[in-house]
């Protein structure tokens, strides 16, 4: 195997990724607390500043709000700025920059200026840590006009749609599911070729029930899905991959075959992304359904201590729980004569 082709882990394949842009695009720079020298909390910059030199890749100060400020500031006089967020529950101070300025300059300048940002932060729980070192608040930003939302959940899928999002005129948040940075390792190529945002990827062909995941919730569908496999129920794995804008029409084509659905998510159950999803499916695939949409999903609570983690995320009992309420519906009987 060539060094091109190593096998590595999900971590390591946002290096890469990070790494090829730096070297091919001179507008590319790196920036955020402790990114530098230390090369991030989880080492996904390791080597960077060394390589490319402390004017590419910066350390910032504790400050947020900076972090994503200053992003908007740098892209729209032509840089394409990648900035860290050390962990997704420290985003919110740059919430206000977000929303208010990289989302919106292309609108707010009718076109005249962009902001080619990525904002990336480890997110999602399963790694002992604190509640705000935990979050999966993907639904907030979603519903943000202007702004994608990607999350890779895999070494492949994270180059490549790190390529992508670094790419793209428009802002990106680029969700990096921390409990998978290096649960797996895969041939990744280091050749450049970004993955296409804003479209879903089939996992798995089935005929029985389709099931979407994304981040590292998909360890757990992909499992649900071989324990259903040997009971002779073929599920269809759909990783939507970028969260905003959603690729629907990869889910309906999926649906026509199935006919059931279930989404799992570990952020809070209310209000979360399956629920745009489900609805979403019954608004232009209603007549496909032969049982309500199931959700899977974390309790409507803040992310428990390392104790009751794993009773937080959804795990393959549940996900089976739910496969086997969408598999074994049927409606109620219409009641002759009106109500009772």
């Amino acid at each position: 195997m060539t060094e091109t082709t190593r096998e590595i882990t999900l971590v390591e394949a946002v290096t890469q990724a990070l790494a090829h842009e730096l070297q091919r695009d001179p507008a590319v720079v790196v920036f955020g607390q402790d990114v530098g020298a230390n090369g991030g909390v989880f080492r996904a910059t390791d080597g960077l500043q060394q390589t490319f030199g402390a004017n590419r890749v910066l350390d910032t100060p504790l400050a947020e709000t900076m972090i994503a400020g200053i992003a908007v500031g740098m892209a729209t006089q032509g840089l394409r700025p990648v900035a860290e967020f050390q962990f997704m529950g420290f985003i919110y101070p740059g919430l206000d920059q977000i929303l208010n300025h990289a989302a919106r300059m292309r609108n707010r300048t009718r076109g005249r200026l962009s902001c080619p940002i990525v904002y990336r932060a480890p997110y999602g729980g399963g790694i002992h840590a604190p509640e705000h070192h935990s979050e999966s608040t993907e639904a907030i930003f979603a519903q943000i006009p202007g702004l994608r939302v990607v999350v890779p959940s895999s070494p492949a899928r994270a180059y490549g749609l790190l390529l992508a999002a670094i790419r793209d005129p428009d802002p990106v948040l680029f969700l990096e599911p921390k409990r998978i940075y290096r649960a797996a390792r895969q041939p990744v190529p280091d050749n450049g070729e970004a993955l296409p945002l804003d479209r879903a990827f089939v996992l798995r062909e089935g005929r029985d029930l389709t099931l979407i995941a994304w981040g590292a919730a998909l360890r757990e569908t992909l499992a649900a899905a071989e324990q259903l496999a040997a009971d002779g129920i073929e599920a269809e794995v759909i990783d939507p991959a970028t969260l905003k804008p959603l690729d629907i029409h990869t889910v309906i084509d999926s649906l026509e075959k199935t006919r059931r659905c279930v989404v799992i998510h570990e952020a809070a159950r209310f209000g979360g992304l399956g629920a745009e999803i489900a609805a979403q499916v019954q608004e232009y695939a209603f007549d496909l359904l032969d049982a309500p949409v199931q959700r899977v999903a974390g309790y409507d609570t803040v992310m428990p201590y390392y104790q009751l983690e794993n009773v937080y995320l959804p795990g393959v009992a549940r996900i089976l729980a739910g496969a086997r309420a969408a598999l074994d519906y049927s409606p109620r009987p219409v009641q002759q004569g009106g109500r009772q």
